[in-house]
């Protein structure tokens, strides 16, 4: 099983050992890895399993879907790598990713 090493906002890491086919917000969820909600489930529809792909993994990842793109339109502290962990499905090509979690997950206030 692929090793992920998830990074806090603080640098505190955590690393896991995760099947394939499992999602990054299930993987962290299952583990107890602090910052990552996952309120809706993996469905794409909250933003609480924000999460930042450093090169070279990011460009080893499926394109994101549209409503992967709509959700992380309104990410808090959204940058150029983000993705929605419920839409990261992990392969053997991961081994060693770290994936590092923002400050604050969830949605900016709409104005």
């Amino acid at each position: 099983m692929p090793n992920i090493i998830y990074v806090e906002a603080d640098g505190s890491r955590h690393e896991v050992e995760l099947e394939e086919q499992m999602n990054l917000m299930e993987g962290a969820t299952m583990n107890l890895v602090p910052g990552v909600e996952g309120m809706c489930g993996g469905v794409a529809s909250c933003a609480t399993c924000h999460c930042y792909i450093d090169e070279p993994f990011l460009s080893k990842l499926p394109a994101q879907g549209p409503q992967e793109l709509e959700m992380l339109k309104t990410a808090k502290g959204r940058k150029d790598n983000s993705r929605l962990g419920c839409q990261v499905l992990v392969t053997w090509e991961m081994e060693g990713m770290e994936v590092h979690l923002p400050e604050e997950q969830g949605q900016e206030p709409l104005s």
